[in-house]
């Protein structure tokens, strides 16, 4: 990042807020994890953390958005964020604590599809606005996805295919809720390289945006 820490309104002190802030936006995935764990240890609020790290990681995503900041940068931040987010998780869950959001979201990478650069940004920026959003990772396949929209719940399915050999697998997807009675329970976005318009269309997609803050705005619409 060409400017410097503190141009960016991130402090360059050694409390643990700022060490999460500075981690993200210098993609520092090790620095985020120890900065979380000291936090942790500290017995402070992992929900003010989780304010720290959406500051940050939007400060990155709004420099992606117009061009000042690029691929690398952006997935560098998602890293190092997301470097942090299952320390502070464990931390809320022992507390009985609940992170307020705008909606859920269940997103992965279709099956037969390993590729997660993009979906990991599009997870990444979701939390940043509010989502409280589960990653189920790569290689997904469709069950795995219906079991997740059964037990989380969510306002919001999206779904990640690169490749065009396994873009028909989010057609799957959407078969598999319907023939479970879950369509008309959630929302369903796709997204990738192997995605256009037309095909998010035939296949029943409630949405598609080709860019991660894209899909973030997306997100917004279709719970709106």
């Amino acid at each position: 990042m060409s400017e410097t820490i503190e141009s960016l309104g991130v402090s360059v002190s050694q409390d643990p807020i700022d060490q999460l802030k500075k981690a993200v936006v210098t993609y520092d995935a090790q620095l985020a994890k120890g900065a979380a764990r000291q936090f942790v240890e500290q017995g402070r609020d992992p929900l003010e953390a989780f304010d720290a790290l959406t500051a940050a990681i939007r400060i990155v995503g709004d420099g992606f958005g117009v061009g000042d900041l690029f691929l690398p940068e952006l997935v560098g931040a998602s890293e190092a964020m997301s470097a942090a987010v299952p320390i502070l998780d464990e931390e809320i869950r022992r507390r009985g604590a609940k992170r307020e959001s705008v909606g859920t979201v269940v997103i992965g990478t279709v099956q037969g599809d390993i590729h997660s650069i993009g979906e990991t940004m599009v997870a990444t920026l979701l939390a940043a606005n509010g989502f409280e959003v589960h990653d189920l990772g790569i290689d997904v396949p469709a069950e795995r996805f219906l079991e997740a929209v059964k037990t989380h719940k969510p306002d919001i399915l999206a779904l990640s295919a690169l490749l065009t050999t396994t873009a028909a697998e989010q057609r799957k997807v959407i078969k598999a809720l319907q023939d479970e009675g879950l369509k008309e329970q959630v929302k369903v976005m796709v997204g990738g390289g192997a995605i256009t318009p037309a095909f998010a269309e035939a296949i029943g997609a409630d949405g598609y945006d080709p860019t991660a803050p894209g899909a973030v705005e997306l997100a917004k619409k279709l719970l709106a």
